[in-house]
């Protein structure tokens, strides 16, 4: 378990993004990759001028899994589906066979392939998501579904089944969350060099994803409702390039993964915490001036502080991490400028930034909340005077 928590802590914060998935004769990082084609049977998904999602995502889904076995070899691919079929009567029923074939599989990898639709033909693009939240969904809105135009969504406006969501994402920052978001914008990033339109990695609490044990993503790899792209999604061309997109996003990911299980396995330095840093989905950029913000007002690094035993043990929501001070007035805190304190901890990203401070974690998660409409990512962690404390 602690060898676990070790390398998701390493590769959220050392990930870096690298053309090394090109390297032949490697060691994998992953043993058995599971592929989702949504929908299927009675459940057709999106439809437009004859095209149904649930035979496009089969198709994707077959085409995926054949790359994987021929240019990744030794690594097995399981399909929750190879034909047209629901896996079971309800739609509820039939996204938990779906996790239940992942998890008997033991799978190091979960991505369920989607084909997105919209009211407006103009609506383009490909997105990945992941389990989290929408700010819907953090305000228990029960149109939450509705304005998210999704039937696979864990309804969150009921208090006690969102009470228990949330526990299950927090636990993420400590198990698969951090792979899943590195497997998500390794996808984006692979669309991209596609020229394929970003709509970025984002977070909703997804059922599928939230019945596996596994790092997962839900890929949406573009809108049926889009005339061009659909005349895209249905032609060689275009689910060509959608397939190898994946592939080379499954091999980035596999390889770093990889690279960083031979790092801690021989004792090397782990990096603490979380970053958003080199992600696709966070536009701001390191603010070499700083909004003119005078040195002072940083908190002093407490490099190599002991913790004292008679500082109190506390709460807070971090936000941010960095391997250099950020004034505490730069715009990458946003709506936090100025509110946010800087902690230290070990590791390459030693400078923590957190928002608040609270005697109870209860207290910090009901802040998490908030703050996690400004920065999705947010997360609660322990601390002693200016550390951060596991």
């Amino acid at each position: 378990m602690r060898t676990r928590l070790l390398l998701a802590l390493a590769f959220a914060a050392a990930f870096v993004w690298t053309n090394a998935a090109s390297a032949g004769n490697i060691v994998h990082g992953v043993s058995v990759v599971v592929i989702d084609a949504g929908h299927g049977g009675n459940d057709p998904g999106a439809h437009y001028a004859g095209i149904y999602e649930k035979d496009l995502t089969l198709k994707l889904a077959l085409r995926l899994g054949r790359l994987i076995e021929q240019e990744m070899p030794g690594v097995k691919v399981v399909y929750t589906r190879t034909t047209d079929k629901a896996l079971a009567a309800t739609k509820k029923a039939d996204l938990k066979a779906r996790a239940d074939v992942a998890n008997k599989a033991g799978g190091d990898l979960f991505i369920s392939i989607h084909v997105n639709a919209s009211t407006s033909k103009a609506a383009r693009g490909v997105e990945t998501l992941v389990m989290g939240e929408t700010p819907l969904e953090q305000n228990y809105n029960s149109n939450a579904l509705f304005e998210n135009n999704r039937d696979d969504l864990i309804d969150m406006s009921d208090e006690r089944t969102a009470a228990i969501v949330r526990a299950y994402i927090q636990n993420l920052q400590f198990t698969y969350g951090e792979y899943s978001l590195t497997l998500a914008h390794c996808i984006q990033n692979s669309y991209q060099k596609d020229k394929r339109f970003s709509r970025g990695v984002k977070q909703q609490p997804l059922m599928v994803l939230y019945a596996t044990d596994m790092p997962g993503v839900l890929t949406e790899v573009g809108f049926l409702s889009n005339p061009a792209e659909a005349a895209y999604l249905k032609s060689e061309k275009g689910q060509n390039e959608i397939v190898r997109g994946l592939l080379r996003a499954v091999k980035e990911y596999s390889v770093r993964l990889s690279q960083l299980r031979g790092e801690v396995e021989a004792g090397g330095a782990v990096a603490e915490g979380f970053s958003t840093e080199g992600s696709t989905s966070n536009a701001e950029k390191p603010d070499t001036q700083a909004d003119g913000a005078k040195a002072e007002e940083k908190e002093p690094a407490a490099k190599g502080e002991p913790v004292a035993a008679d500082k109190p043990l506390r709460y807070t929501v971090q936000v941010l991490a960095s391997s250099e001070t950020v004034p505490l007035r730069s715009s990458r805190f946003k709506s936090y400028r100025g509110k946010v304190k800087q902690y230290s901890a070990a590791g390459k990203l030693r400078y923590k930034y957190c928002v608040g401070e609270f005697e109870t974690a209860a207290a910090a998660q009901r802040k998490a909340r908030e703050v996690r409409k400004v920065f999705p990512d947010a997360f609660v962690v322990k601390c002693r005077g200016t550390q951060i404390v596991k």
